[in-house]
This record gives C-alpha cells, structure tokens and sequence, in this order.
C-alpha cells in the first residue's frame, strides 16, 4: 500500500507507437496494468479518516494481490473536490456534505467517529460543558480558572485548518462559524498534529477523532459523559459525525466497488472497531 502525503501529481505516460507516440495524462482513478493485470485505486481526503482507510487497504491489498490503493491525507473538502474533479476514485470525509457537494457526488457512510476534548497531561481539568468549549474557542474564556477545577493559567487553543472534515463537525456542533475563531488560536494541518501540540503544551487544549485517543494526552468528559463508542451510539456523547467515501455517480471501478463492499462487510466493520471507529451495522 502506497501512503502519500503530498497531493497526488499526473504523471505523463509516453507511449511509443509504430508511426508516431502518444502522450497521456489521466486522472488518479483506478488505472489497469495491462502487461500484470495490476489496478490502482485512489483514494484522497481527511486526515481523521486517512489511518482508518489505511488499516482497511491493507486487509484488502492481502485478499487481492493485484490492487494497490494509495491514500492521499489532503482533509475532507480537498478530498471531496478530487473526487468531483476526477483527481481520485474516492474522496474520504469525516462531516456531512455540503448542499452543493450533495448534487456533484455519491456518499457513503462507513463509519461513525466521535470528537474528543483533549488537553495536557498535568491539566486536572476532568469534565467541560458545551458552552465552556464555545467560549474557549470564541476568545470568551481564556484562563483555566474560569473552568470548574481548572488552574490560574492562560489557554492555549489549539484547532484544525480551514477545509478540515473535524474541524467543519466539531464548530456545527460546538456553535460557532470560522470566522468567530479566537484569532490567535494555534492552527494544526492534521489531527496528529494537533495531539502532539496538546501533549507537548500544558495548557493547551485541543480536539481529536476517537482513534487518536490514547493515554499520551487527559481526555476530558463533556457535559460529564464519557467519550465513548457506546454513548456516541445512544446518543448521550453529542460531538460526533460520520466518515464517508464519496464518488462521482458512475465512476467506480469494478476494484473500487469492491473495496467498498468490503468496508461495509462484517469483517470491514471489524476492522473498524478494532480501531477505535464505531461500525455502521
């Protein structure tokens, strides 16, 4: 399996040919090997989905020996405008389309993520309220004092960059737009980025998809729910959202519909257990 994270570049496939050469350059979708009979499928988008995917690719290259699936980590809108332009097969998301993103491409959903609140370690801040987190990340509150338990101490916000899938989720849901962001808040491209920054800052705080969680960083309760699989299924743990794979209408390949089909089985589902994601069925 081919991981990239740099944007996946056309490449130009000259061609000799009796009486003159052909000069192509296609998109990244799923292109066959002629002489081995090999494919590749393309998949690009969020950073949140990109580790699930990867876990998902590999038990899928194993069963089929002539597929390769490269994963571009580029956040969910990149991803989803790759997909619509024919850049990739796929395009991975972790929120819900857009009206206008609906219209241009079909969605899947694979999976369902739940969003942690994350700070430091030495933080003894244990449970936060919705609107405690909107104030953080509006400018409204910016000591930790002011958070039940928390320390005389300034917050360091710690958030994703524009077009990222957790970042577009966790405002929806939190309550507040883009431009409402406390303006010096510390910008992560990835949500690993974002981990480590919180990890390494003690009194940073930050947000996280499930699979990131681990014990490198105090995973804070939200309105005194744990963040959970369980109580984002029944509901209770309320910052959560689905990862998806979409696709031009159409535009699958035989593999791609395959690979598909094996993420929704009960062994792709497993898989997406197994890492921290909440399975579908």
């Amino acid at each position: 399996m081919k991981r990239k994270s740099l944007k996946l570049l056309c490449t130009a496939l000259l061609v000799t040919m009796v009486g003159g050469a052909v000069v192509g350059c296609g998109n990244s979708s799923s292109n066959e090997n002629s002489e081995g009979g090999s494919v590749t499928i393309s998949i690009s988008g969020s950073t949140s989905v990109g580790p699930l995917m990867g876990k998902l690719a590999e038990k899928f290259e194993a069963d089929n020996s002539n597929v390769s699936i490269e994963i571009n980590e580029v956040g969910s809108s990149a991803g989803i405008k790759d997909a619509i332009n024919g850049v990739s097969e796929m395009g991975m998301s972790s929120r819900e389309l857009k009206d206008e993103e609906e219209s241009q491409v079909k969605a899947t959903t694979i999976a369902y993520d739940g969003i942690a609140i994350i700070t430091n370690n030495n933080n003894p801040i244990k449970n936060i309220t919705i609107d405690e987190i909107k104030g953080i990340y509006t400018g409204q509150i910016t000591n930790w004092n002011q958070i039940e338990g928390g320390k005389d101490a300034p917050i360091v916000v710690v958030s994703r960059e524009e077009g990222s899938g957790t970042r577009d989720a966790f405002q929806e849901i939190v309550g507040y737009k883009s431009e409402e962001l406390l303006p010096d808040a510390m910008i992560a491209n990835a949500t690993g980025a974002v981990k480590e920054t919180v990890a390494g800052n003690k009194n940073a705080i930050g947000f996280v998809s499930f699979e990131y969680l681990d014990n490198e960083v105090n995973i804070v309760n939200v309105e005194n729910v744990e963040p959970t699989a369980e109580l984002v299924k029944s509901g209770e743990y309320k910052i959560s959202r689905p990862f998806i794979v979409v696709n031009k209408e159409g535009s699958l390949s035989e593999e791609g519909q395959k690979f598909i089909d094996f993420i929704l089985s009960d062994e792709g589902q497993t898989i997406v257990k197994d890492n921290k994601a909440i399975p579908v069925k």
